[in-house]
């Protein structure tokens, strides 16, 4: 089985969010730790990333949310490392009326390919992203596509818990990677 590497987005996914009941639930499963996250640096995140990449045993499979969907995109533009693939939630805009201030370096991620698999999962009224901006950066990242209709920001606000529903779409996910 492959390394899971969780990565939180602004804030660090807390207690009640679906990232952090998802890593107590399954052994495989571990967070990367950039230096800050309520004031995310991308070059630190990036260096995070590797860090966390390089201490897998083979390719692992990354489980992003927010705004480390964005992180992704940067880091696959000049990854020099492998992984599996991407399952990337909630993926907000930064060219839209919210996007996170406290994020200025993560702005205008690459508009490319990724070159992994990847499944990109939105909520129809994410307060982040509109669904058309998701539906644009799937094309463009070449990703799978889950609508899972108006669940907000797909966080611990969602209401979720441990998100059942997500956690069966990435095992579906990870089951075609292997």
């Amino acid at each position: 089985m492959s390394d899971i590497i969780t990565l939180p987005g602004l804030g660090g996914s807390g207690e009640g969010h679906w990232q952090t009941l998802w890593e107590r639930q399954d052994p495989q499963m571990r967070r990367f730790q950039p230096t800050s996250w309520d004031r995310p640096e991308l070059t630190d995140w990036i260096a995070a990333l590797d860090r966390e990449i390089g201490r897998s045993k083979a390719p692992p499979v990354l489980v992003a949310h927010s705004l480390a969907c964005q992180l992704v995109a940067h880091w696959a533009a000049s990854a020099q490392a492998l992984i599996l693939g991407a399952f990337l939630v909630a993926a907000p805009d930064p060219t839209g009326n919210v996007y996170l201030a406290e994020a200025p370096s993560f702005a205008n991620p690459p508009r490319q390919r990724l070159p992994f698999p990847s499944l990109l999962v939105a909520s129809t009224d994410d307060p982040f992203g509109s669904f058309d901006y998701v539906k644009e950066s799937a094309a463009i990242w070449g990703s799978e596509l889950i609508d899972v209709g108006p669940l907000g920001h797909i966080n611990a606000n969602s209401a979720i818990g441990d998100w059942p529903e997500g956690y069966a779409l990435f095992g579906g996910f990870h089951a075609r990677l292997a």
